[in-house]
This record gives C-alpha cells, sequence and structure tokens, in this order.
C-alpha cells in the first residue's frame, strides 16, 4: 500500500455512508471493505500471515485493488495457502498455474509462491510457529501512527529493512523492504490509519 499513494493527499475524505477514511481508499466497495475490516487489524494466524506475505509480494508492480480482486482465485488455485502442499508443487502443477486467468501469470511470482511456503515450513518448525518469528520486527507489539497527511506514512521503515533482510536470508522471495511495510500495514502489525479515519478510533 506504502508504495502506491499519492504522499501529498490530505486524508479525512467523506464517503457516502457518512465516514471518513483514509485518502488512499478509493470508493470501490471491495477497497472499502479492506480499509474498514483488514488494514492494520493484527494478524496472529500463521496461515493467514503467510497468505499476506505471498498476495504482497504478488502485488509487486501492480495495484493492490487488482490482487484483492484475484484473491479469492488465489486462494482455489493455490489450496487456499496450504504449505505443505504448495510446498510439494510440482513442474505440472506450475504449468497449470501459469495458465490461470484469475492470477497474475507471472513465472518468477508463481515460483516465489512455492519457495515461501518452503520456506515458511521451515519457520514454523521453530518454537511460536512463524507468527512468533514475524511480530518479532516490532518486539511483538502494534506501531500506532495517527499522520494527517498521507506523506507522513513512509515507504519503508527500519523494521521493514529487517525484516526484508532476514526473510530474505531464510529463502523469502519478493520480500523487499516496501512490501514488507505494506505487509506491515496489512496484517496490522502497524496501524496507521490518518488522523481523520473512523477506523483508527478502533485502537
Amino acid at each position: 500500500m506504502a508504495g502506491e499513494i499519492d504522499r501529498r493527499t490530505l486524508g479525512g475524505q467523506r464517503h457516502e455512508d457518512g465516514k471518513r477514511r483514509c485518502a488512499w481508499c478509493s470508493v470501490d466497495p471491495l477497497y472499502v471493505a479492506y480499509h474498514d475490516e483488514e488494514w492494520g487489524v493484527a494478524v496472529h494466524s500463521d496461515r493467514r500471515l503467510f497468505e499476506m506475505l505471498c498476495l504482497e509480494g504478488a502485488q509487486a508492480g501492480l495495484s493492490w485493488l487488482t490482487i484483492l480482486r484475484k484473491r479469492e482465485t488465489y486462494r482455489r488455485a493455490f489450496d487456499d495457502f496450504d504449505a505443505e502442499k504448495m510446498a510439494r508443487y510440482g513442474d505440472a502443477k506450475r504449468k497449470r498455474l501459469l495458465l490461470d486467468a484469475g492470477i497474475v501469470r507471472n513465472r518468477l511470482k508463481v515460483d516465489a509462491f512455492i519457495s515461501n511456503a518452503q520456506a515458511y515450513l521451515k519457520i514454523c518448525e521453530r518454537p511460536g510457529g512463524f507468527d512468533k518469528y514475524i511480530w518479532q520486527f516490532t518486539d511483538g507489539k502494534v506501531v500506532r501512527r495517527r499522520p494527517l497527511y498521507l506523506g507522513g506514512i513512509p515507504a519503508s521503515t527500519s523494521q521493514s529493512d529487517t525484516m526484508s533482510k532476514d526473510l530474505k536470508q531464510n529463502g523469502f522471495r519478493f520480500v523487499g523492504t516496501t512490501i514488507c511495510y505494506a505487509f506491515m500495514q496489512a496484517v496490522g502489525m502497524v496501524d496507521e490509519h490518518q488522523r481523520y479515519c473512523w477506523a483508527g478510533d478502533r485502537s
């Protein structure tokens, strides 16, 4: 998300339902639901964290709305992000995925999902699983900020830099620091709703 925003824009625009939302949130119902129900909400499910990390990587070079529109197809195509199944995908499965118009048919991204599943399973063997591993980068706490302008939302931070480096060392791909920061926002490690946004009042 952080890589897509116009950094000069002030938030607080009022939608038809009377609520003010972050300036990056368009009126598309799918985007509104994502903003209201998911963005900035803390996630501690290993599988859900893994899914969001994969999807943020799939977004690279695209809009997040494009990925949201394909999310259900991604879940069907990748066995609901069952990493044990994904880690065993062979050439035949890869070919079928690259023919699936419901996902981003990029060979590097498809291959990354598979190698990321293998890396994820290794981390899940550690005490606390993937959840504990991922949340270590914010010391297990939600980082809350309430910027007035979108310019107050960074594209990356020292925390996302550290996460990116560590994920890469553990065999993950498509996990650059900007992708990692967007992931941190998506799974609520960072709660960065703008000052005028109604969702910021929840916390």
